[in-house]
């Protein structure tokens, strides 16, 4: 296979699978990892994919995020009440994971001033603990999405990899019991599932307008998730479903 058919093939996979890992090129491609790599550095340089912790990611169909100010006041009060609740779950010297859900920077506000370790990739949670001086704040720096004023990317995910937290809070675009966590984003979708990788209790916050839709692409299955909070407003069917799956829901 030439040089340029192989450029043809990852980009093709890459578009078909929207992510890809090297060591899956690798093989279908017949040629070494680091030939892989360096592939892929020519190709993202080319603008035709985006490198990814271990892989690449599809620049193709990605949905543009929902900017960080529309998303603060989309159900904000029920928001509000799943951070409160969320909150309750904290206990002194935990070693906390927030992501950069609007509903995170709401128990960024909401958390008593304890000594705690948060790690996140949100500037706007960042930026809420800094006044809290017995908190620990951790960021885990990447590239920038300015939409979601949120660290993503290749940096954001290998930061992650230097720690392992008590509980992970985290939102996402969509829940559905078949399809699992999802998000309307790739780079951010990468970066969830480095976040559940990493924590010992991973709790979903989710408002009940977020069930029953498939986003763009999963974050994980939802047995990887131990506990949903969500609103009155989830349907008891649903929760019916969720408790027959062994989940800890609750409503508030």
């Amino acid at each position: 296979m030439l040089v340029a058919e192989r450029y043809e093939k990852i980009v093709q996979l890459v578009n078909e699978r929207g992510s890809i890992r090297v060591s899956e090129l690798s093989e279908l491609c017949q040629v070494t990892e680091e030939t892989i790599r360096r592939d892929l550095d020519r190709l993202e340089s080319e603008g035709r994919l985006r490198r990814s912790h271990g892989g690449a990611v599809s620049i193709k169909e990605q949905q543009p995020e929902i900017p960080y100010f529309e998303r603060e006041v989309t159900n904000a009060e029920e928001k509000k009440r799943i951070a409160q609740e969320a909150v309750k779950r904290i206990q002194p010297n935990d070693r906390v994971l927030l992501d950069a859900s609007s509903t995170a920077w709401y128990m960024a506000s909401y958390l008593p001033d304890i000594p705690l370790t948060v790690l996140t990739n949100s500037i706007k949670v960042a930026t809420e603990l800094s006044s809290k001086e017995k908190i620990i704040v951790i960021s885990t720096g990447g590239q920038l999405a300015r939409r979601s004023l949120s660290y993503v990317g290749p940096l954001a995910e290998r930061s992650l990899d230097a720690y392992h937290v008590d509980k992970l809070f985290l939102s996402c675009k969509g829940v559905h019991l078949e399809r699992g966590i999802s998000e309307s984003n790739e780079l951010q979708a990468l970066v969830k599932k480095k976040m559940i990788d990493i924590a010992d209790q991973v709790v979903l916050l989710a408002d009940s307008s977020k069930f029953g839709v498939r986003a763009f692409t999963q974050v994980a299955e939802l047995a990887e998730v131990d506990a949903i909070i969500s609103d009155q407003r989830l349907g008891r069917d649903t929760v019916a479903q969720l408790q027959e799956r062994g989940f800890s829901v609750t409503t508030v």
